[in-house]
Order: structure tokens, then sequence, then C-alpha cells
């Protein structure tokens, strides 16, 4: 389903699909003082949203929140809930780190952790007022039917597993995974425009506010959705936009050649040779792969780590 066939949802559809969705999250929280912070402080946004006004499958529903204390909140809650092994069959101590106003997941000898104690992949993501972009969304796009039924349709699409409702299955050590398709981001906190400075392309920057039940779709974002081109404005992690490329294009879209160039230039002012800029700029994209990958760099003299080296442990590892 594509928009060219005129099946995306309209903005009010996507409204009441979100609030549910998110209602039903938050009643599964037995912490009291965690439940009223998620319900105030919370920002759904990224692709789930392009993918309703796109009519496309939803992989997930990533949240943010918009302070530190709901992060860290959020972030012990599930710790503590959260079982996990190793390969061997030996249990993992799981914390909460918080130093210099970030929040990670720490997990002891790894980097990663999974509920069966495999590795796995973690995917991670204007100016016309925003009540003009919802109406532009509405003229372009039919109605997919009525609210319920179109969030009965999104649900079946979720993750069936085993257990409770939004249980901790997967953690990095910037996001946490539950069932039933929501990703909670750890990495980044604070208002949408904060978040979004994070993000690399444009039409992922609509997004839905829990503490109001507002979905401001801003209308460089639905432009880019509108055409499925990727329109790059610049990210702190370009080699995750890099990366990231090969799944847009996958799904038909396009880019041209200065949105590369863009990220390119990026790039450039980057030293990947160093292991902690390199680690740090494979956030949202880190794999079993490149977790093996940092491991295999950390283990030699800083010294010998060049781009040569580098080239020469990717070919090995893909």
């Amino acid at each position: 389903m594509t928009i060219e066939s005129h099946r995306g949802m309209k903005a009010k559809t996507i409204k009441a699909i979100l609030a549910k969705k998110f209602k039903s999250l938050v009643d599964t929280i037995e912490d009291e003082a965690v439940r009223k912070l998620v319900e105030n402080n919370t920002i759904i946004t990224g692709g789930c949203i392009a993918s309703m006004l796109l009519g496309e499958k939803i992989n997930d529903f990533d949240l943010y929140f918009t302070d530190h204390a709901t992060t860290k909140a959020v972030a012990e809650y599930y710790v503590k809930r959260f079982e996990v092994k190793n390969r061997h069959g030996i249990p993992c101590a799981v914390t909460v780190d918080d130093r210099d106003n970030r929040v990670r997941i720490v997990v002891k000898s790894a980097g990663i952790a999974s509920a069966d104690g495999a590795t796995s992949e973690y995917e991670y993501f204007e100016s016309s007022p925003e009540d003009r972009a919802a109406g532009y969304v509405g003229e372009v796009m039919s109605d997919v039917g009525e609210i319920e039924e179109a969030y009965q349709e999104t649900e079946q699409l979720a993750l069936q597993t085993e257990g409770a409702v939004y249980r901790p299955v997967f953690m990095s050590t910037n996001a946490i995974t539950l069932s039933d398709k929501v990703q909670i981001v750890l990495r980044f906190y604070g208002a949408a425009d904060a978040i979004h400075e994070n993000y690399d392309f444009v039409h992922c920057t609509n997004y839905w506010t829990s503490k109001d039940g507002n979905l401001t779709l801003r209308q460089p974002a639905l432009e880019s959705l509108l055409c499925k081109e990727l329109r790059y404005v610049g990210s702190k992690y370009p080699v995750c936009s890099v990366i990231r490329l090969r799944k847009f294009i996958r799904r038909g879209w396009v880019i041209n050649a200065g949105q590369i160039l863009k990220m390119m230039m990026q790039v450039s002012e980057l030293d990947l040779a160093e292991p902690d800029v390199l680690q740090d700029q494979l956030t949202g994209v880190d794999s079993a792969y490149f977790i093996e990958l940092m491991s295999k760099v950390r283990e030699n003299d800083p010294e010998k780590v060049n781009a040569a080296y580098l080239v020469e442990i990717i070919d090995r590892m893909f």
C-alpha cells in the first residue's frame, strides 16, 4: 500500500491509533510514579507515523521522553523486569548508568542483551502552521476506514510474543525493546525539536505528544513523504545515515546526489579510526556484526587501528 494509491491514513486516524497504543502500554506499568511520568512526558515520533501516512506496515513505535527524570525512571523500571542470560546460560547483570546527563543500559561483558541470550539487530530514526499541515494530509489522502478498524489492522502487525504484553525482550546501550512493537529510546530526550536534531531524514520528524494528545505534522516531512524522496537535514551520526540508506532504497525511496554529498561531507569530518568515535557513530545500527567489530577494534593497540585495518576486519566479518 503506497501513497500513490491514496490509502494512507488521515491525521485523525493516526492520532487515535497512537493514543490507544500508548494507553495500552501505560496500563501495563505497575509503578504508579513511573506511569504518571510516562503519561505526561512521552513523545512518539519516527518511522511509525511515516508508515501510517503512507499506508505501509509499521515496524515499531519509537518512544522518547521529554526529560531526564522520566528517561531514567523508565530505564530502571524495565531493567528490574528484565532477565538476561549469556550464550552459556549464565545470568548477566544489567544495570542503568546515569552519568553526564545520559542514561545508558550496561550489560556486563556485553553491549547488547536479549531475553534468550541471543544477539539481535536493533534499528534504530518547519515552517508552515501545523493545522495547515494536518489539512494538507486530509486533502491528498482518503480515509482508510473507521478509526477502530484501522487500529485493529495496525495491531495485527504487532509482534506475536509469549508472555505478558509490553515486556522487555531486548536491550542495548541506547534503547529498550518491548514486545508488541514498542521501542523505548534512551539515547536522547527533550522537546521534539531537540530530539529531531539527531534525526537525519526530514520525513521522520512528525510526532505525537502524550501530555496533550496532539499530533504534529510538519510540512517538509509531508512533502518528502508524498514523493518518497529522502531529504537529509544533517545529523550527529552521518555514518548511521549512510548505512540506513539501504533500507529506504529497498522500499522504493529515491535520493539525489546532493543529499548523499551532504552525508559524505559530514562523514569526512570524523576520525573513524578512533574507537570511541566509531562506536558512537554506529548508534542506531548496533547489530551483532557491529558489536563484534568494536570488540575486535578494542582488542588492538589504538595506534594500529587505521583505515586499512578496519577494511580488513570489515571484509572478514561481512
